[in-house]
């Protein structure tokens, strides 16, 4: 089938498009510059130029195409509400295309606000409506009326170069010297390496069912502290608690993810899916990290 896929040439972008040339679909990519372009057409997908306030270059995507992955997200943290509308928008405006027909869309959600702390959430979790998180990609997808849609949960996804919202920690833990975590640090975050996700996309698009939830999860959570040490022992630096009071003076705006507790399962995204992880874990890429990347 032909693929439109926003954020193509992100991180999981790159890995979800040769996945899925190399599985024999077409892919139709959505690229910002002339650079974005040139990188998707070497690997031999076709290239639409646009961004997400684009939403006609959207919808160009989604009615030239037999299905749809929506990957791409701006992170700029320092605009994360704006951000996070622009996302909503953007769902909207894909599913306004594929209203009616058959045609798949996967929209990338997260994994917070789905069980309570110590709880192990799986694909029939359903995100809390007192869950204050301005990010509503899930919500929006699975609202949209006349779509085939489904939501692929993303967990932190690594290899050794990149990690998720651990990057972001890296930097302040470079900057400050040390690298904390709160309290006993047992609070976990589940975790995939980034071929495994590419692939589990690919699998997801082949054999979808509408309103479909999705873990990515290879590991249901990597403590917190587990974290902290390995990157600690990688970058030579101090590891230490800090109580939850201090957590905001270290980590800033990522203090709103730092506490949380999100172990996740994938049961039955597996076996729905037949996907089965092989990548390194997350300790072991983070023991890899490339030290002089900053």
């Amino acid at each position: 089938m032909r693929v439109f896929v926003t954020g193509a040439t992100g991180f999981i972008g790159i890995p979800t498009v040769k996945e899925l040339i190399a599985a024999g679909h077409m892919v139709l990519g959505m690229a910002r510059s002339e650079e974005g372009e040139k990188s998707l057409a070497a690997l031999g997908a076709d290239v639409l130029r646009g961004s997400l306030e684009d939403l006609d270059s959207l919808r160009q995507g989604a009615s030239a195409s037999d299905a749809v992955i929506h990957l791409a997200f701006i992170h700029d943290w320092s605009k994360f509400a704006e951000n996070c509308e622009i996302d909503h928008r953007t769902i909207e405006a894909l599913g306004s295309v594929l209203a009616g027909s058959d045609r798949p869309l996967i929209v990338t959600g997260g994994l917070a606000g789905l069980a309570g702390p110590g709880q192990v959430a799986t694909e029939d979790d359903v995100i809390s409506p007192d869950f204050p998180f301005p990010r509503v990609s899930e919500q929006t997808a699975l609202s949209l009326k006349g779509v085939r849609a489904s939501v692929m949960r993303l967990p932190q996804v690594h290899d050794p170069v990149k990690q998720g919202l651990i990057i972001p920690a890296i930097e302040m833990y470079r900057e400050k010297g040390v690298c904390a975590y709160i309290g006993d640090g047992r609070n976990r975050w589940p975790a995939a390496h980034v071929l495994d996700v590419a692939r589990l996309y690919r699998l997801a698009i082949e054999k979808a069912e509408p309103n479909a939830k999705y873990h990515a999860v290879a590991e249901e959570g990597v403590s917190m502290r587990d974290i902290a040490e390995a990157i600690g022992r990688r970058l030579k630096l101090p590891v230490k608690s800090i109580p939850a009071e201090e957590a905001k003076a270290f980590f800033g705006w990522l203090s709103m993810f730092t506490a949380f507790d999100m172990p996740a399962s994938s049961a039955q995204t597996r076996t729905q899916l037949g996907w089965e992880p092989t990548g390194p874990g997350l300790i072991a890429d983070l023991e890899q990290l490339r030290v002089s990347d900053s």
